[in-house]
């Protein structure tokens, strides 16, 4: 399980509806900072902020060839995500069966209509 503050990183990054476009067009392949800025109206600069903040929270990652930087996802930038909300869920499910069992102890009311 990834720690609390990367965890943050990640739920952070990905709170931006910019940097999710970014993250959407990375899911289809890599692209360059130019082709990625262009379709959220950002200018390069900005983009870049963007893309460091997905870079810190783990989902993506950059590769420099000449003066050209490629950002592709991380193959597994999810997993930690899966799993926090994984058991969250079976947290939740646990304390739903609790409350059914209780229930049960309960006799339903009649209705009187």
């Amino acid at each position: 399980m990834m720690e609390a503050v990367q965890l943050d990183r990640l739920f952070m990054a990905l709170a931006d509806t910019g940097r999710r476009r970014m993250v959407e067009r990375l899911s289809a392949g890599p692209a360059t900072v130019k082709e990625l800025a262009g379709p959220n109206d950002m200018r390069l600069p900005s983009a870049l902020k963007h893309l460091k903040v997905l870079e810190d929270g783990g989902i993506v990652v950059s590769r420099k060839v000449g003066r050209t930087r490629t950002y592709s996802m991380q193959p597994d930038a999810f997993r930690d995500m899966d799993e926090w909300v994984r058991a969250r869920k079976a947290a939740m499910n646990t304390a739903f069966d609790r409350l059914a069992e209780a229930m049960k102890a309960f006799p339903e009311e009649e209705s009187t209509s």
